[in-house]
């Protein structure tokens, strides 16, 4: 094989849950230590070393820009100051939908200042980086108790879902609830009709089109991922779809901090990426992703391991 073969067809960085507020650290509520304004500086980090890569196509950020504790007055200008930091990267950055954006912000706030390209409030997409490729984001909080008004069909079905599935009074808690059950708390959300659909005519014209597709979602999408209390609360419904067809190769996700790797049974890989927020001072977790014709390398750094995703 020559050099030629070995080069990737595009390359994109990645980062997750960089959960940025002004505030002393703390601890999530398993007491896993959180570095809310480290976090901005393992960004910074990440955006100076995917310019000097000089051949990274985009890259992906896959949610929870400013954290829940942000304080609520300086929620704008927080979001603010992480996307200038984003926009120092040389070429085009994709965002996605995360609780902790929406805890800050509505999406009617949220989409334009992520320039989010979704209508109507919705803020799924996708887009071709090349012709072989299709990039897919989803929306994990279309069905959700969090972003849209309180009299949104969304918001009113997801609390209906709530309401179903999870009976204490504090929604965020999956106490006493079992195994993939565990994933019904206020945190998680759903993918609604509409985008279903959508998605699955996305799969089936980049099928049509020979293109391979990476899906992106916030929410993880496979329970051999990520923790079961931070499930998409319809991953089964998505991952249905995406099971159709042969061309998904690889879902990417946030969310579930710790993050995870995992290939399910139709031979699809699930990578959950470590988040931003939990770095000790001094230490990082961003990475690119190489993609070739047949296969997807991770180049991660530090508290990002690296990993293959052969087809």
């Amino acid at each position: 094989m020559g050099s030629a073969a070995r080069q990737p067809l595009f390359s994109f960085g990645v980062i997750a849950d960089v959960q940025y507020a002004d505030i002393p650290d703390g601890r999530s509520f398993l007491g896993v230590p959180r570095y809310y304004r480290n976090s901005f500086l393992v960004l910074q980090r990440a955006v100076e070393t995917w310019n000097q890569h000089g051949n990274l196509k985009f890259v992906i950020n896959m949610g929870d820009i400013v954290d829940g504790f942000c304080p609520k007055d300086q929620s704008l200008a927080a979001t603010k100051k992480l996307v200038r930091e984003f926009e120092k990267f040389n070429g085009p950055v994709y965002h996605m939908i995360g609780n902790h954006c929406l805890y800050n912000l509505p999406r009617e706030e949220l989409l334009p200042l992520l320039k989010i390209p979704g209508r109507d409030g919705n803020a799924y997409y996708d887009f071709s980086p090349t012709p072989e490729y299709r990039i897919v984001v989803l929306d994990c909080y279309d069905i959700s108790a969090l972003g849209w008004p309180q009299d949104h069909p969304n918001t009113i079905a997801a609390l209906k879902i709530l309401e179903e599935k999870n009976p204490n009074s504090e929604k965020n808690s999956p106490a006493g609830l079992e195994d993939v059950e565990r994933r019904f708390v206020k945190y998680n959300g759903g993918v609604g009709e509409k985008q279903l659909q959508w998605l699955d005519s996305v799969l089936q014209d980049a099928t049509n089109s020979n293109q391979r597709v990476i899906v992106c979602g916030h929410v993880p999408m496979s329970p051999g991922v990520a923790s079961k209390a931070a499930l998409l609360w319809n991953f089964d419904e998505v991952m249905n779809i995406i099971h159709k067809y042969d061309s998904v190769k690889v879902c990417l996700s946030g969310h579930d901090h710790k993050g995870g790797y995992f290939v399910d049974f139709h031979g699809v890989h699930h990578r959950s990426l470590e988040a931003a927020l939990e770095c000790p001072p001094g230490t990082y977790s961003f990475g690119y992703i190489d993609v070739y014709e047949n296969k997807l390398s991770l180049v991660g750094t530090d508290r990002m391991p690296s990993t293959d995703f052969e087809s």
